[in-house]
């Protein structure tokens, strides 16, 4: 009998929502679940148009040396559909143009991927702007992978299309949960050689990844949506209480107020720099061109 010794592939989770967006579980709580209630080695809190609760979970993870690292992500809204950036240092602005937040997304050193393509359920992103990026000619305007697998009725509409149109292009195909609540991190998942979030980025850019889930059908899903209901009802009640009653009752978004702070504080510094290296730029291609004509 042949000892296998062929190594377990890594296990990735890339599209998990918090309460700092739709989902039912602050930051602390998704980690404890997936430290302790899956195999994942790699997750990424994919909240829309925010990404305090990726950046929590990051901390979380790196201050307790956990076993399972967390990417930062954002599942944001553009003119053409929900696009998910994954390895982000800023939060994305909502409702641009999708070149431009695919061309952002790289200028990050991120993955732009599209989750759920073709839902009708949710903002899916249609053929026609999949392949507008696709031809593009601006190399920072390209896709890194299509998600095909995601239980949802939303990735489970779209499913055979995704898988087709993948092969067609030549792209990688990822699996994510888009999870909204704990018991359904891990639904969804990739599979990758190695197991860090660096194995993960390689593996996606080498078109070595690929995908399983389940379904959930639509018991689960009504399940999940009535937790999600409470969830936005609580969100409501603090909305009234800050706005009407004016008692600085803030949003809850799973992280501490001194932790938000730091985040703003290196929001801010990142823009700066970035900023600084958009005005240095053409002076430095302006004396390279004048050394080059010497």
């Amino acid at each position: 009998m042949s000892d296998d010794k062929t190594p377990r592939p890594g296990q990735a989770d890339m599209h998990i929502h918090s309460i700092a967006s739709d989902g039912t579980a602050a930051a602390a709580q998704i980690l404890d679940y997936v430290e302790n209630h899956t195999d994942l080695d790699l997750i990424a809190i994919a909240d829309h148009e925010r990404i305090e609760g990726a950046l929590e979970c990051q901390r979380l993870a790196r201050e307790r040396k956990s076993r399972v690292e967390v990417v930062v992500a954002e599942e944001v809204t553009t003119r053409s559909g929900h696009l998910l950036g994954l390895f982000l240092q800023a939060r994305l602005e909502r409702n641009r143009r999708l070149e431009t937040t695919v061309a952002e997304i790289h200028e990050q050193g991120g993955l732009a991927i599209v989750p759920h393509p073709f839902s009708a359920f949710t903002k899916g992103m249609r053929k026609h702007a999949i392949m507008r990026v696709h031809r593009s000619t601006d190399p920072l305007v390209y896709w890194d992978a299509l998600e095909g697998y995601n239980p949802s009725t939303a990735g489970r509409y779209g499913r055979a299309a995704t898988i087709r149109l993948a092969a067609e292009l030549g792209l990688p195909l990822v699996g994510n949960s888009d999870a909204h609540t704990l018991d359904t991190i891990g639904d969804g998942r990739t599979h990758f050689p190695g197991s860090t979030a660096e194995d993960y980025r390689r593996a996606v850019r080498e078109g070595m990844t690929s995908g399983t889930c389940g379904d959930w059908g639509f018991l689960r899903e009504a399940l999940i949506y009535t937790h999600q209901v409470r969830k936005q009802a609580r969100d409501v009640a603090r909305w009234g209480r800050r706005n009407f009653l004016r008692d600085d009752y803030p949003r809850d978004l799973g992280v501490p107020r001194d932790q938000l702070a730091l985040q703003r504080q290196g929001a801010a510094e990142y823009m700066a720099g970035r900023a600084t290296a958009r005005r240095t730029a053409p002076q430095a291609e302006g004396r390279e061109v004048e050394e080059r004509s010497a």
